[in-house]
């Protein structure tokens, strides 16, 4: 079996090659790098049945090469991250809906299976908590750059859920909440690796908003596993999946919570989203995941709990503070 992992360069996506790779699957990896990193890959060269390419999922004849050479596509090729979404709208649109677009219509010559990799942004400001997946999606205003990923991501699948239906291109759709692990990097503002590389060097952490937004954050290990579940199921096709920790915590207690575990002495600050963002930046207060249908499918359910996870991260993140310094 060989899979193709658009986007495999990526935090979930390196982890997610690395898990095939243990169970016999040969992978190849298409990033172009503009937001994963070949340190995430490097290991894994030299193993057998890795391949990878640095390209983006745009060259159409050669994702049609890969996918012609594969039996299951992961894609996670995309733009992510809150703050490279506001900053740069054009190409979050343009990397997220035309990429699925070239997978999807290239997969569907031969009938591929595709993951295609979705958000739980796209529940946007609805008050349903938890999210379930067929639930209504409430997004804002177009004049809100904000908005611009989620909205991206619900034509995915739009895009995706229409192939199967018309084409009977095979399809699972899922709907990753924050995941957290090694690897991540806080570069396009993911929380955590932030809070915990701040307490690390005695900067303050640094909290957007009142703090009183609350996320859910699962394990990536979990996540993986959850992925590979799902394509072993023939039930799993043209369906939609939440896949996260419904465990919820605000992001004033998060803060709190990094800064004991570490043992830091950094302040805690709160900073108003349009010094963070933009004026007008709206988020979401909570984003809670119903995880009943992928448990009742496939038997999923998380298994670190959020201390053991940002346990590990501070780990990892004081061994790459340590090894810089050397």
């Amino acid at each position: 079996m060989r899979a193709l992992l658009t986007g495999g360069a990526g935090f979930v996506g390196s982890h997610l090659a690395d898990s095939l790779l243990d169970r016999g699957i040969s992978i190849d990896v298409l990033d172009d790098l503009s937001t994963g990193s070949i340190e995430n890959i490097q290991h894994l060269k030299g193993r057998a049945g890795f391949r990878y390419v640095i390209d983006t999922v745009m060259n159409e004849r050669l994702t049609a090469e890969l996918i012609d050479q594969a039996d299951v596509v992961f894609h996670l090729a995309a733009a992510v991250g809150v703050k490279l979404i506001v900053e740069a709208p054009v190409r979050t649109i343009e990397t997220n809906v035309h990429g699925t677009e070239v997978v999807l219509k290239q997969a569907s010559k031969k009938r591929k299976l595709v993951v295609i990799f979705s958000t739980s942004e796209v529940y946007g400001k609805s008050a349903s908590v938890p999210f379930r997946e067929d639930a209504d999606l409430v997004l804002g205003a177009t004049s809100m750059h904000r908005w611009a990923y989620a909205c991206s991501k619900a034509i995915d699948e739009f895009l995706a859920l229409a192939y199967w239906k018309e084409r009977k291109q095979p399809v699972i759709v899922v709907r990753l909440f924050n995941t957290v692990g090694s690897r991540q990097t806080g570069r396009y503002g993911m929380v955590v690796p932030n809070f915990v590389q701040q307490a690390l060097t005695g900067a303050p952490l640094t909290v957007y908003g009142d703090g009183r937004q609350s996320r859910c954050f699962g394990y990536v290990g979990d996540v993986v596993n959850a992925l590979i579940r799902l394509v072993h199921e023939p039930r799993a096709v043209g369906q939609v999946f939440n896949i996260g920790n419904p465990e919820e915590i605000s992001m004033l207690d998060l803060a709190k919570r990094v800064k004991a575990l570490t043992a830091s002495t950094s302040e805690i600050v709160l900073v108003p989203y349009d010094q963070a963002y933009e004026a007008g930046f709206e988020d979401m207060p909570r984003r809670v995941p119903d995880i009943g249908k992928i448990r009742a499918l496939v038997g999923f359910e998380p298994t670190v709990k959020l201390d053991e996870i940002l346990l590990r991260v501070i780990a990892d993140m004081r061994s790459s503070i340590l090894a810089q310094r050397v």
